[in-house]
């Protein structure tokens, strides 16, 4: 398949913790140290010629009403060429935590509403990323109640979109036969180097640019 990144292109990452990683906010060019730094990692040294530009505005604790509220500032303004969406995991984990659900309907109201806006502004190529959860802990199963119908609308969304898809819940799962769950992500949600590594090849293979 042909690579949906190009020549000079801005690529840039959104999401929550997984994807901010501990960058330094300050530092608008800190790409944290999980995936988004892998990847760009791996581009770079196979294809230094494109001369492309990787960001990461990721924040801990996000939901699709977060990335909703900063649209503008940390993805319109930015002028990406290609956008790369993870978010979803808090928005099934506030309704175990803290008893506030994102009901299913308003995730995914949300989520194409960030959609619609980033193609009718930007026209960028857009990558999602589905969330996923892994049964470390017994309660850590009770939230495929709530994940797995927002999960399928990631899914219809890049279906109606005509975006690229990550399944990472497949890939996790998958994964998790060959090195127990919690050697992915220990806590079941935040990946370990070795997930952060998954996620990072999976999302160039999916974008054409498996460059290892």
């Amino acid at each position: 398949m042909d690579s949906c990144i190009r020549q000079s292109d801005i690529v840039l990452f959104q999401g929550d913790s997984i994807t901010d990683s501990s960058r330094n906010r300050d530092n608008p060019s800190d790409l944290g140290k999980g995936y988004a730094s892998m990847i760009a990692g791996l581009y770079g040294a196979a294809l230094p010629q494109r001369q492309v530009t990787f960001l990461n505005r990721g924040i801990n604790g996000n939901r699709v009403k977060d990335l909703e509220a900063r649209w503008r500032q940390d993805c319109l303004e930015l002028k990406p060429d290609v956008v790369s969406i993870y978010i979803g995991i808090n928005d099934c984990w506030r309704r175990y935590d803290r008893n506030d659900p994102t009901p299913v309907e308003v995730f995914e109201a949300g989520y194409r509403e960030l959609l619609v806006r980033t193609k009718e502004e930007l026209g960028a190529r857009v990558i999602l990323m589905e969330p996923f959860v892994l049964p470390v802990s017994e309660d850590r199963r009770a939230w495929r109640d709530d994940l797995d119908p927002k999960i399928q609308v990631v899914r219809e969304l890049a279906r109606e979109f005509g975006a690229l898809l990550v399944p990472l819940d497949g890939l996790f799962a998958q994964a998790s036969v060959t090195a127990p769950s919690a050697f992915w992500a220990p806590d079941g949600v935040h990946p370990s180097p070795a997930g952060h590594a998954l996620i990072a090849k999976a999302w160039l293979r999916t974008a054409g640019a498996a460059v290892w």
